[in-house]
């Protein structure tokens, strides 16, 4: 029979005790059938005296925070004691098993499936383990700061094909594939590759950063993607002034750009998972622009950290009021940062730039929710699955757009207000020197997670006025005001304007192709004329202004004809069948775009383009 793949994994534990030294907690798991995408998983509790064994799998897993559940995939879970006989096992609930009386050790047996690779499932297949944590690793309550050595075994090449190497975060140990861990924060944070990786690696300012990439493209490709990518990390440096100490003494990528992963991109303390069915030679842009706002976030959201995530519950969701600023300044700085390294163009940036102000302008969710509110959301939305239907067109507005929303309305008003002098860059740089350099006392924690008002306080440090500060917080993070998004832009020689000005509007409506007539698929938004008119979802409109329409081919033609201001009739049959007609006044169209100066047929004054260059271009030195 063929050798099954296997993986040893080994928890060391020298919790202090009255009378002897905590023994080790080792795992050990086996792959047997690596083709149908599951792991056996053996785990030895040691030194556990008398109290029942809580075991746990993760309901959460960092940098998620919404419920993701990870016991569903555990099965045939089973309990031994120190003579090998099978104990008992209750299940409290879904994601725990207790075992009572033990005799102080447990052995215990579970198989876990996984075959998702994205940054925050665990994949098994015969071309590599894709390992995040919380999907495989059942842990024990009151264990959490045992240290731990995870030790690797190499897979049988008659099944792999090709051998293995490992990359991750975790500390090397005292052989080639064993790693370490301080506690349960630092491994559960340590996503890890086991495959056919092609590493590569570069020093900048004394620190070593890691590209661990399983591709499909050449040796070549990849080398020209990692000049793009030390341009990227050293630009983002300059923002922050320096870089983390990152505790193994290097960063590492993961890179998962196979036909079979999702886009999906996961950060980590001294790691980030960047998952694509793209190739290297495919769609750069994106690749790069993940590779921008994960790096940014070692120092965003892993070290300048929200209160309300610090330390990372695994049992729950994880709520924080402050992600507008911890996932939503990451997300400005992404394309900003491929801008100032030369990666892209100024159109990309313009585009950039116009969808996020005419998302966070026209979205009728700005008067439901302030920012800190949508940050609230992210247990709901955070790569959850609701069954049921939710008006959140209409109610919510991602707090990564969002936030990045406000970010470019807080970079152009220091600037604006400092005549250069200072800028968001300055304001991370504090947030950096007050709650990130300090670091934890214990690794993988941090000691001086931020609050709103620690954030509101850094901006009055940073634009030396507290009263500015303060009105910024309470009009644009705490209340629904929208930044004057026409004047900060115009300072850099961009020009925001309508869209489409004079063209009549009813709503954003989605019409489905595929059904007869024209029947809505999705919200109307509640500012549009058609919510005004009692239009809904599953409604199919059949007249415009009196002339028939089965497609929405035939009511943009219909209201392509009319102007804003005009009142017309729409006839549409509601989902009960009944057919309605309503007096609708036509809107003109909100959306927004920007355009350079120069492009609109003017000209880019002096100051204009000292402006736009001091924003946009490089600021390494």
């Amino acid at each position: 029979m063929k050798r099954p793949l296997l993986i040893a994994l080994a928890l060391v534990a020298f919790a202090p005790s009255r009378f002897h030294a905590a023994g080790p907690v080792t795992y050990r798991v086996s792959i047997p059938e690596p083709q149908h995408h599951w792991m056996q998983v053996e785990a030895v509790f040691s030194d556990l005296g008398s109290a029942p064994l809580e075991l746990r799998m993760s309901r959460s897993s960092p940098g998620r925070y919404s419920i993701h559940d990870f016991a569903k995939n555990v099965y045939d879970v089973h309990a031994a004691g120190p003579d090998g006989r099978e104990l008992p096992v209750s299940r409290p609930d879904p994601s725990g098993w207790t075992v009572g009386a033990h005799g102080g050790s447990v052995t215990v047996r579970y198989k876990v499936f996984g075959d998702r690779v994205d940054g925050t499932y665990l994949a098994v297949d015969t071309t590599h383990v894709h390992l995040n944590m919380p999907a495989a690793i059942m842990w024990a309550r009151g264990l959490d700061d045992r240290p731990v050595t995870l030790t690797l075994l190499p897979p049988d090449p008659a099944v792999t094909r090709r051998g293995w190497t490992v990359a991750t975060q975790l500390h090397p140990g005292s052989a080639p594939l064993e790693f370490t861990a301080p506690n349960l924060q630092y491994l559960i944070d340590s996503p890890l590759e086991f495959g056919p990786v092609a590493m590569r690696q570069f020093s900048l300012d004394r620190h070593t950063f890691r590209f661990a990439a399983h591709h499909t493209g050449t040796d070549d490709e990849l080398n020209r993607f990692m000049k793009d990518v030390e341009r990227v990390v050293r630009e983002e440096g300059a923002v922050y002034g320096e870089f983390p100490e990152y505790e193994p003494g290097y960063y590492t990528f993961l890179a998962d750009y196979l036909p079979y992963s999702e886009e999906d991109g996961m950060e980590h303390r001294n790691s980030t998972v960047m998952t694509s069915s793209s190739t290297i030679r495919g769609d750069r842009t994106m690749l790069l622009d993940t590779v921008a706002h994960e790096f940014f976030h070692c120092w965003n959201v892993e070290r300048i950290r929200p209160r309300d995530i610090e330390p990372f519950d695994l049992d729950r969701e994880n709520m924080s009021g402050q992600l507008w600023l911890a996932e939503g300044f990451t997300q400005y700085y992404g394309p900003l940062v491929l801008q100032r390294a030369g990666l892209v163009d100024l159109d990309y940036t313009r585009q950039i730039l116009t969808s996020l102000v005419d998302t966070v302008v026209n979205s009728p969710g700005r008067a439901v929710r302030s920012a800190e509110e949508m940050s609230r959301m992210a247990p709901f939305i955070d790569a959850g699955r609701p069954i049921d239907r939710t008006n959140w067109p209409n109610t919510v507005i991602s707090y990564y757009p969002f936030g990045a929303a406000i970010a470019v309305a807080l970079d152009l008003s220091l600037r604006e207000r400092s005549d250069g002098r200072t800028t968001l860059d300055d304001f991370m740089r504090a947030m950096w020197r007050a709650h990130g350099k300090p670091g934890g006392s214990r690794e993988g924690y941090v000691d001086r997670p931020y609050t709103a008002a620690d954030a509101e306080a850094r901006l009055a440090e940073v634009s030396g006025d507290r009263a500015f500060a303060k009105d910024f917080f309470s009009r644009y993070i705490e209340g629904h005001d929208v930044a004057d998004y026409a004047r900060l832009l115009r300072n850099a020689g961009f020009i925001l304007r309508k869209r489409d000005p004079g063209r009549a509007w009813l709503g954003d409506l989605r019409i489905d192709p595929r059904t007869e007539g024209a029947r809505i698929t999705g919200d109307v938004a509640s500012n549009s004329p058609a919510y005004a008119a009692g239009i809904d979802e599953g409604d199919a409109i059949t007249q415009v202004a009196g002339d028939r329409t089965g497609s929405a081919e035939e009511i943009s033609s219909a209201i392509s004809r009319r102007r804003p201001g005009d009142r017309i009739s729409i006839t549409f049959v509601d989902r009960a069948g009944v057919s309605r007609t309503a007096t609708v006044t036509l809107a003109e169209n909100p959306h927004l775009e920007i355009v350079g100066v120069e492009t609109a047929g003017g000209s880019l004054m002096p100051a204009q383009r000292a402006f736009r260059d001091r924003w946009l271009s490089s600021q390494v030195r």
